[in-house]
């Protein structure tokens, strides 16, 4: 037995699935910019020197941030308001009528839903994250101007192999970033074998270079002043801003980079591997809504009971999303690990899907 239907009947659902959603998404993204502009608009235009276009700039930043939270329950709206005019039409009747199992009629919008999961991930990674981050930055200056060294970070800690590198002050970004009171621990064999002390450190090519460095080795007890000297090839800036990681403001790689290096810093990150992991979960959530919105899609076409198994599978995709956020919430907390916090609710529910699909198909 074939997964997918005809070719022209999962064109068809497929189509159906993507217009459906993405134009739910249309409409939702449009309603809760125009209420969130209106508490925002009003703290942006207070700040002299603020116009329409920093207005526009906002929205700029904020809209993506909506898009990535309710593109899954837009897809699940598009599943259910495209199995409605399906029913209405009397279509699923006739392709059960066919042969066609229930997975098969959905087969369609699993691929389509996993194609728009994929562009989630990287909407969110290429767009969400970056934005996020110059927000947030925006927003902790009450939308005034942001001070050069706004993002000034302490006490960072970065390894590289087995050696560690600690900067007193990180000031700062991108190419520009420098390193303030830094030491290098350099390890062999289990044991420290030399520190490197320097008053700064500039990013210069790949790597960053030393200035007024002194070298300490341990098994001779002797100090020297070497000049020129480069250590760091390959650890990018973006990597010293661990003293207040924010997960959110970052994306997958440099996040599980960031982790790594916390961890090899002894500090704690369940948090993070939980926002880690949702990276992946929180996207593939668009391929469990066909799955719930199948509740609605499967029962008395014609009858007065649709509209209540259509409240049913919107209940259930709610349901899905508060399940999310408090796992999520208790992953922070440390009271679930992090892969339960953000696997947790997916493999719940989708379990439930198949279980009511399966029962439908009996």
């Amino acid at each position: 037995m074939h997964f997918f239907p005809s070719r022209n009947i999962t064109v068809y659902m497929a189509k159906l699935f993507i217009i459906r959603s993405f134009a739910v998404l249309t409409m939702l993204v449009l309603i809760l910019m125009t209420l969130d502009l209106l508490g925002e608009s009003g703290k942006i235009l207070a700040v002299p020197g603020n116009d329409q276009g920093d207005v526009l700039h906002y929205v700029s930043m904020r809209a993506p941030q909506i898009i990535a939270r309710f593109l899954p329950f837009s897809a699940l709206l598009g599943t259910l308001i495209a199995f409605a005019g399906l029913s209405q039409n009397s279509e699923v009747v006739a392709m059960k009528a066919a042969g066609l199992s229930a997975h098969q009629i959905l087969a369609p919008m699993f691929a389509a839903s996993l194609g728009v999961a994929l562009i989630s991930f990287v909407f969110n990674d290429a767009v969400v994250a970056p934005n996020t981050a110059r927000l947030k930055v925006w927003q902790a200056a009450e939308y005034g101007t942001v001070a050069p060294n706004s993002d000034a970070r302490n006490n960072v800690w970065v390894r590289e192999g087995n050696d560690l590198i600690n900067a007193g002050n990180v000031v700062g970004s991108g190419d520009d970033t420098v390193l303030e009171n830094v030491r290098i621990y350099l390890r062999a064999n289990g044991g420290l074998r030399q520190v490197v002390t320097a008053t700064q450190a500039r990013y210069i090519g790949d790597a960053w270079q030393l200035e007024n460095a002194k070298s300490f080795d341990v098994a001779t007890t002797t100090e020297t002043k070497p000049s020129n000297l480069i250590i760091g090839r390959g650890i990018t800036p973006d990597r010293f801003n661990y003293i207040k990681v924010d997960g959110d403001s970052l994306a997958f790689l440099p996040l599980m980079r960031a982790i790594d290096d916390l961890k090899a810093a002894g500090r704690r990150t369940d948090n993070l591997e939980g926002i880690l992991w949702h990276k992946l979960s929180g996207p593939l959530s668009t391929l469990l809504m066909p799955l719930l919105g199948a509740v609605a899609a499967f029962g008395l076409a014609r009858s007065g009971a649709l509209f209540l198994r259509a409240v049913i599978g919107m209940a259930l995709g709610f349901t899905y999303f508060v399940a999310d956020n408090f796992a999520l919430a208790m992953g922070n907390l440390g009271a679930y690990p992090p892969w339960i916090a953000a696997w947790g609710p997916f493999l719940l529910f989708f379990l439930i899907g198949e279980i009511v699909l399966v029962r439908t198909e009996e």
